[in-house]
């Protein structure tokens, strides 16, 4: 069956932003969070990104409005029934398999089902569906709106055509797709988690400050430096990845979590969303 339906779950910073990738290519979208607050936010975040795109000449008026025509808030989880569902939500396996559980009564067979995880191993997230076939990853990089790769990661039990389809799908998102196996952090993740593991190393040996280890990054060909990015990405986010993977391989010391990133987060210094990570920023 074709794709013309989706269904994103979570409305943060990746939610969003995949959502309106796929409403400004046409597809009729449903965004939904459990956080009804969240969700109203989203909205007006989304236009905000738009009016952002205008002004910089990337988007018009009119693309706007298109696109938002095609965007549509979910109040109920029993709205979801379409044809792909991506899930965005917080990284952690119990409440993704719950989600995932409760979409496969509401939909049909011919739903595909994909997350766009980090870290989590696909196999293990579909093991709890009826039909893991019909999962994969489907990893979208932040800002979704602007990152051109998505890595569509097959499972276990992930048959060819549904990686082929949603292979199909990323294209026609002007996205580059490229298919990634099921194994911790995938690809980009797995080779850049070194670039935040080890400046968080030299901070803790006191090697470098956080402004100079990003300005000697940026001069070295960077866009940005290690710091400036975990701040970017969300804290959070970028420290529950981390902590994933060092538990997938098996503590191995390399991928070992870093001791200030986890008191930013115990604090609730998330960065550029919070206003405050490793730099202080202006809120809106």
């Amino acid at each position: 069956m074709p794709i013309n339906k989706v269904a994103v779950l979570g409305a943060g910073t990746m939610g969003q932003g995949i959502a309106q990738v796929c409403a400004m290519r046409g597809y009729e979208t449903l965004l939904f969070d459990i956080d009804q607050n969240l969700s109203a936010k989203a909205t007006a975040s989304i236009d905000q990104n738009f009016n952002n795109l205008i002004a910089k000449g990337k988007a018009t008026e009119q693309e706007k409005q298109n696109a938002l025509s095609h965007l549509k808030i979910a109040k109920e989880l029993t709205e979801l029934k379409v044809d792909l569902v991506i899930e965005a939500v917080v990284e952690k396996l119990e409440i993704k398999q719950k989600l995932f559980a409760e979409l496969e009564k509401i939909n049909g067979d011919d739903c595909i089902f994909a997350s766009n995880t980090s870290s989590i191993s696909i196999t293990q997230m579909a093991s709890s569906l009826n039909k893991p076939s019909r999962f994969a990853g489907l990893h979208f990089f932040n800002p979704a709106t602007v990152m051109k790769l998505v890595e569509v990661v097959g499972g276990a039990a992930t048959t060819g055509d549904i990686l082929d389809e949603l292979k199909k799908f990323a294209i026609s998102l002007n996205k580059i797709a490229v298919e990634a196996k099921d194994s911790p952090g995938f690809i980009v993740n797995r080779v850049a988690r070194h670039y935040y593991v080890e400046a968080l190393k030299l901070l803790e040996e006191g090697v470098a400050d956080v402004e100079s280890i990003d300005k000697l990054m940026r001069s070295a060909g960077f866009k940005m430096g290690p710091f400036e990015l975990m701040d970017l990405i969300g804290m959070d986010v970028n420290f529950a990845v981390t902590s994933s993977m060092y538990q997938a391989f098996f503590q191995d010391s390399k991928f070992r979590p870093s001791r200030i990133q986890q008191q930013k987060v115990m604090a609730g210094n998330l960065g550029r969303k919070t206003g405050k990570g490793f730099y202080e920023y202006k809120k809106n």
